[in-house]
């Protein structure tokens, strides 16, 4: 293995265990204010990670710059949908823990 290919393993790994935290954050935190915080902060490092993980193994520039975009719209999609659950939530009467 090349120092590129352990690298891609490195990230990837990174990028599992976050993933990996935010769904303990989900099992664990008590409302529903605080698992959104672990979900969204979480998964979207995590996959900042295995993204970047998977550049390093995509072969082509333009793989790579494919790769970049879905982050950047699921980071997007992430934050716009997990305000709208806040706000959703904080409109029906949750109060946060």
């Amino acid at each position: 293995m090349t120092l590129n290919d352990w690298a891609a393993l490195i990230l990837t790994f990174v990028g599992a265990m976050f993933f990996f935290a935010g769904t303990l954050g989900l099992l664990r935190f008590p409302d529903v204010y605080t698992r959104l915080h672990a979900l969204t902060k979480a998964d979207n490092v995590g996959l900042g990670f295995l993204t970047a993980g998977l550049m390093l193994d995509a072969g082509s520039v333009g793989a790579a710059l494919q790769l970049l975009l879905i982050w950047m719209l699921a980071l997007l999609a992430s934050a716009t949908t997990c305000h709208l659950i806040a706000r959703t939530a904080l409109r029906t009467g949750i109060r946060p823990w």
